[in-house]
């Protein structure tokens, strides 16, 4: 979940709201639903995700959820994963790597990817459609971090 998160800048409900459907290992794709007005799309499953999701199905399966159930990420209790489990356990992996002092929560993850493709030279605008933004103002805060921003100025 937390690959998936990172990967593909998910927020909470866009993780806990995809669909088995939303899955297809064969294609290696993502259909990404965005919320909060940001535009939804295709998003490449990259590398170890198809492993990771194939992984998780096996263990899905073996919880017997029921047929009405089409979430991909469900609980313990065979239902949807609500967003404060997402939240638990987000908290978790940070106190486990050392971070309980930071605020982190799972928006962080998806704010890291912003910063991540940045640092890596991908266009702003590349960023923008790949975290649904529909408009720029929320892709260029990104930008402000990236120490090469000055580098080619002279």
């Amino acid at each position: 979940m937390l690959l998936l998160m990172f990967r593909h800048g998910l927020r909470v409900s866009e993780l806990t709201t995809l669909k088995l459907s939303d899955v297809n290992l064969e294609l290696r794709e993502l259909h990404v639903r965005r919320f909060k007005g940001s535009d939804s799309g295709v998003h490449p499953l990259f590398n170890g995700e198809s492993a990771a999701i194939a992984a998780w199905l096996v263990e899905r399966e073996k919880m017997n959820p029921s047929a009405e159930c089409d979430t991909l990420f469900i609980s313990e209790r065979r239902r949807p994963l609500s967003r404060v489990t997402v939240w638990l356990m987000v908290n978790q992996v940070a106190a486990a790597a050392g971070l309980e002092n930071l605020a982190i929560h799972p928006h962080v993850l998806r704010h890291s990817t912003g910063f991540d493709l940045i640092n890596k030279g991908v266009d702003v605008r590349v960023i923008q459609s790949y975290l649904g933004h529909r408009s720029i103002s929320s892709t260029v805060r990104y930008t402000k971090l990236d120490s090469r921003r000055f580098a080619k100025l002279f």
